[in-house]
């Protein structure tokens, strides 16, 4: 076996040992190679490379026999093919399609990542977005998460989340329905698929974008486990986007991770009154979160400084916003009814009869106002 294949069968084996983002095992794997890792967890000893960095590990022995415990997890050549047949793929550090802004997350970043879809990972993730949030959403949220989601696959963006109910399944539909890329990072296996309701949505994700999970493709979900995979979603992603959360939601958890990858996190307002958006309030007053209420707000926080900006954003721009501000004076001075005089006009105006008489008649031809029998008023339509 070459060496480059050892070390996608060490990390292979590791992925059934160790739990992920354990970082006993990122430390070890900072000093010596997959296989003398796996090589010391089969022999039953600490590895004998790693010693300098090992001695400070606490609990380094205890996490070795651990993993010694979990070697009858390793699957048969048989699970492997059928997984294989699946279109569940084995992606390690390295590879071409590894996400290399994964290193941010040191000693936590993934052992490998199992892949099912036909977007390429790291692709997508150079132009993306994390959308998360409460999986007891209400419709404003999912409303909300299903357009921001569209809008950014209209531009090009990839939209990332979680798979799960509510806020994550709103987004992924939002991305699909644009026919964009949208990346499900899932909390279980590939081949198990938690939630199981999602089984069509992952099928779809799997055809127009990529599953991704740390888990082996046969183990189920753990309650840590959510947490856990949370990290891998804010680090994926060029920026995090929290829709709806209540004030203990995992959705909380995404952004945390955010914030501490210094990566741009923002959320969506809601109503005061509602407590799926407490979360979202707190973490704009105490996190600093930049308030966003649409697709554009987000690209204009995780884009380079001016890339992928439409023009400012102004109100609606009416006939007398274009008129200069002597001719504006002349134009309120116009009463709505009843009517007045040129010189009744010039006083309330500030300015002399020759300028009223030259602003009334431009004022006249551009449809403002209007003579009558006391003099001069506002046209009705105006």
């Amino acid at each position: 076996m070459n060496p480059e294949d050892e070390e996608r069968a060490a990390r292979l084996t590791l992925s059934f040992l160790a739990e992920p983002g354990e970082p006993a095992l990122g430390a070890l794997l900072r000093c010596c190679r997959p296989a003398e890792v796996v090589a010391a967890v089969m022999s039953g000893n600490e590895p004998r490379t790693a010693l300098p960095a090992a001695a400070e590990l606490s609990g380094l022995a205890r996490a070795v026999r651990r993993w010694r415990s979990r070697l009858g997890r390793l699957p048969s050549a048989a699970a492997l093919a059928a997984w294989e047949r699946d279109g569940i793929r084995l992606l390690c550090p390295g590879d071409a399609e590894w996400p290399t802004q994964l290193a941010v997350l040191a000693d936590a970043q993934p052992v490998v990542l199992w892949l099912r879809g036909g977007a390429d990972l790291r692709y997508a993730c150079l132009r993306s977005v994390s959308v998360v949030g409460a999986r007891a959403a209400t419709g404003y949220g999912e409303h909300v998460a299903t357009e921001m989601a569209a809008a950014l696959a209209e531009r090009g963006w990839a939209v990332i989340s979680g798979g799960a109910y509510g806020i994550d399944s709103a987004a992924h539909c939002g991305a699909l329905g644009a026919e964009g890329i949208t990346v499900a990072v899932l909390a279980s296996g590939l081949g198990y698929g938690y939630p199981k309701g999602h089984l069509e949505l992952f099928s779809a994700i799997a055809g127009q974008g990529v599953l991704v999970s740390e888990w082996p493709p046969d183990r189920g979900p753990t309650r840590p486990g959510f947490l856990v995979r949370n990290r891998l979603i804010a680090a994926l992603s060029c920026g995090t986007v929290v829709v709806e959360a209540a004030l203990r939601s995992g959705a909380l958890s995404t952004a945390r991770h955010a914030r501490d990858l210094c990566r741009p996190l923002m959320a969506v307002p809601g109503p005061v009154t509602s407590g799926q958006s407490e979360g979202c309030h707190e973490i704009i007053r105490e996190w600093g979160a930049v308030l966003v209420t649409g697709a554009r707000d987000v690209i204009e926080n995780v884009s380079p400084a001016g890339d992928g900006l439409d023009a400012r954003r102004i109100g609606p721009v009416y006939p007398r916003d274009n008129l200069d501000p002597v001719t504006l004076a002349v134009l309120e001075a116009v009463p709505p009814r009843g009517g007045s005089g040129p010189a009744s006009v010039a006083v309330a105006a500030g300015v002399d009869l020759n300028t009223v008489l030259r602003c009334l008649g431009e004022l006249a031809a551009a449809g403002f106002v209007e003579r009558c029998a006391q003099g001069w008023r506002l046209r009705k339509d105006a």
